[in-house]
């Protein structure tokens, strides 16, 4: 591993029994697994986990050891199930090539969790190294854990030359990670999730994609997560009515850690993955552009291929009428479906609790986050 990445890398195999010892001496950690077990003496805690970690040598062990099982308990507790549809991807080198998964935002933590799992269990031979906020590893035993877990840090909140380098170093990374170490790797589309759930790809990512060698080395492939329900979907109204009261608002660290916990714990419906056509097929299209239009094409050309991979439910129809005040999707959901989502619409409006509640502004925001695909979905077409 080259010394210029330690700063931003996921752990490296020798590194990760001393990772695990310093995880279990973390007051802060030993707390929160207190909360999980508190009948259990913390030495016994430790002493359980110490036996668990027994034969785990890589990131990839830890997460087949650990997080799969946390992972496919949420799925099985907190969806109505979580598919995978890879036929887009060349069926002779599929399974072996390893990819750059360019997604659309729905969750922090689950996008790429979600996505380890669906690729494991569809034959794939690792999962994927993830880009993950320094914003969001609030205390240490955060950033051990995700290090642990096969996640490189993004930084945030910096200068222009501090990003320029930042962007540098994480794109020589990421094409380091493709193609010397072979793995794949995920990162959003965009910084932060689309509030409103219309997914655009920022020009940025793609450039920071490009800084580190050839575009086409990285095997990039546009991933289109959909939820049937989000779970943070009244924490966003929230945010929006909160930023329009005062365009100063800006969330605390316990509100991105209240948004990880709802969006973990929350119901989501039907979860679908789709992976888009490469880009790698139709990227030599674009030579010639001078480079301005090259990342302005490019991004459209993505943003396609993301919003025909929609798998749209009877609440976006649902959603996309009630805005528009007609029915041109009424054969998509029934008088059941209707009534299950205005039962839906109404429980996390209810959760929401701050000073001058604007009830029909909070309706529409909603409502606009589960009609967008509708939109950005038929406009691909």
């Amino acid at each position: 591993m080259r010394e210029e990445f330690d700063e931003i890398r996921p752990y490296e195999p020798e590194e990760m029994q001393q990772a695990f010892d310093e995880l279990l001496g973390d007051r802060q950690f030993s707390a929160m697994l207190k909360g999980f077990a508190p009948w259990l003496p913390k030495g016994i805690r430790n002493g359980l986990l110490r036996l668990a970690f027994k034969g785990v040598k890589t990131p990839l062990d830890f997460q087949q050891r650990f997080m799969k099982p946390v992972v496919r308990y949420i799925i099985r507790r907190h969806t109505d199930g979580c598919d995978f549809d890879d036929r887009m991807l060349p069926e002779d080198t599929g399974k072996e090539q390893r990819y750059t998964f360019v997604s659309n935002h729905r969750d922090i933590v689950l996008d790429s969790a979600f996505l380890d799992v669906m690729l494991v269990d569809n034959g794939y031979p690792t999962t994927v190294e993830i880009g993950i906020g320094d914003n969001l590893l609030i205390y240490p035993w955060i950033k051990q854990l995700v290090r642990m877990n096969k996640a490189f840090t993004v930084r945030r909140g910096l200068t222009a030359h501090e990003m320029m380098r930042s962007s540098q170093l994480m794109s020589s990374y990421i094409h380091y990670a493709v193609t010397q170490k072979k793995e794949n790797i995920w990162i959003a589309q965009r910084e932060g999730r689309a509030k409103d759930s219309s997914d655009q790809t920022q020009e940025s990512v793609l450039k920071m994609l490009a800084m580190g060698g050839q575009l086409s080395e990285l095997n990039i492939v546009p991933l289109t997560i959909s939820y049937e329900f989000d779970p943070c979907d009244y924490l966003k109204a929230q945010e929006f009515q909160l930023k329009r009261d005062d365009p100063g608002y800006k969330k605390s660290r316990q509100d991105d850690l209240d948004n990880m916990r709802t969006g973990i714990l929350g119901y989501k419906g039907r979860v679908h993955y789709h992976c888009g056509t490469p880009v790698n097929q139709w990227l030599d299209e674009l030579n010639g552009l001078p480079r301005n239009e090259f990342f302005q094409t490019l991004s459209k050309r993505m943003d396609r291929e993301l919003h025909r991979g929609y798998r749209l439910y009877p609440c976006n129809y649902i959603a996309y009428d009630k805005l528009n005040g007609q029915a041109s999707y009424a054969d998509h959901y029934t008088q059941q479906d209707k009534e299950r989502f205005e039962s839906y619409l109404a429980g996390q409006l209810a959760k929401i609790a701050i000073p001058s509640k604007d009830e029909g502004f909070l309706r529409e925001r909603m409502l606009t986050m589960y009609a967008n695909p509708v939109r950005n979905y038929m406009a691909a077409q």
